[in-house]
């Protein structure tokens, strides 16, 4: 970023390593709290601290690829313990940081953003142009929605009694003819999480999976583990732009050739369904449950 302007005073303020909270990158802008928040939302698109938290593990990731352990890189990047920054770099990059890949392309290490504002090595930032003119890839949006709204949906399921999940609302129903009958909560949230385990299998050319147990907790448990691997897949397809690359998958029998990018479609697009499914059946059961909308989930995520 060239040139001394308003914005760039603001963008400095956040990242200031002194700069631990709200307050301190509000006073050091000489603004208040609410007008600097308003200021940086404005200009980049994103609230200071989820703008600062982004960036942030950005830096963390190039130089745990540079080789810093992952202890002094949480600390660095102003996290109170190492599991706090584990958990956050996984959700961030479907991988923990003691796996991130080495040194390669000086983008790696850059995650979706809304601005194009990114971590320069090695202490700059850069404003990457397309990503100015096409805000933040719809792609990324979907598929971190997709996981977030799964893991909220088993977590609703955990409230309810267990004959209201078990329910068959819609007797005989299949979403798809290959996948069989998901007439319940239980079944539809349980093909949620069981396509994602077979298609992780498939790109990590792993046997077919074990399919495990559906009660929320067991779903929980499954989706945790197999989300960040689905994550990484997808952003490896980004990063490579791989969306026309074939997949050959051999856990079809006989093995069957898909193009990647159509993989991708197909998981978010029954998945949307299913999860629209599951709360029109825990609805049926009279329980409570709000529509799922991307625009709430986006405005929640990015909150201060």
């Amino acid at each position: 970023m060239t040139g001394r302007d308003r914005l760039r005073e603001l963008l400095d303020a956040v990242l200031d390593e002194d700069n631990q909270r709200l307050d301190d990158m509000a006073g050091s802008a000489y603004a208040s709290r609410f007008h600097f928040s308003r200021e940086v939302a404005r200009g980049t698109g994103e609230t200071p601290v989820a703008l600062r938290r982004r960036v942030m593990l950005e830096r963390s990731a190039w130089r745990i690829s540079r080789g810093l352990s992952v202890t002094d890189a949480a600390f660095e990047a102003g996290y109170e313990s190492v599991e706090g920054f584990g958990r956050a770099f996984v959700r961030a990059y479907g991988v923990p940081p003691s796996m991130f890949a080495g040194p390669g392309d000086v983008r790696a290490h850059w995650l979706p953003a809304p601005n194009g504002v990114h971590f320069h090595p090695p202490l700059s930032l850069w404003v990457h142009e397309s990503e100015e003119v096409h805000p933040m890839h719809v792609s990324a949006q979907l598929v971190q929605h997709d996981i977030d709204d799964t893991a909220h949906l088993i977590d609703v399921a955990a409230s309810v009694p267990d004959e209201d999940y078990r329910r068959e609302v819609l007797p005989r129903h299949s979403v798809l003819s290959f996948d069989g009958e998901e007439p319940s909560a239980a079944s539809v949230l349980e093909h949620q999480v069981f396509s994602k385990e077979v298609w992780v299998a498939a790109f990590e050319g792993a046997d077919f999976p074990d399919r495990g147990s559906d009660d929320p907790a067991s779903l929980r448990a499954r989706h945790e583990a197999i989300a960040p691997r689905w994550l990484a897949v997808c952003r490896d397809v980004e990063q490579r732009g791989a969306w026309d690359d074939r997949l050959i998958d051999a856990l079809c029998d006989p093995p069957e050739s898909f193009q990647v990018g159509s993989v991708i479609a197909h998981v978010l697009s029954f998945g949307a369904h299913r999860r629209q499914l599951a709360r029109l059946m825990l609805r049926a059961g009279g329980h409570e449950i709000d529509d799922g909308d991307p625009i709430t989930w986006n405005r929640r995520r990015y909150e201060a």
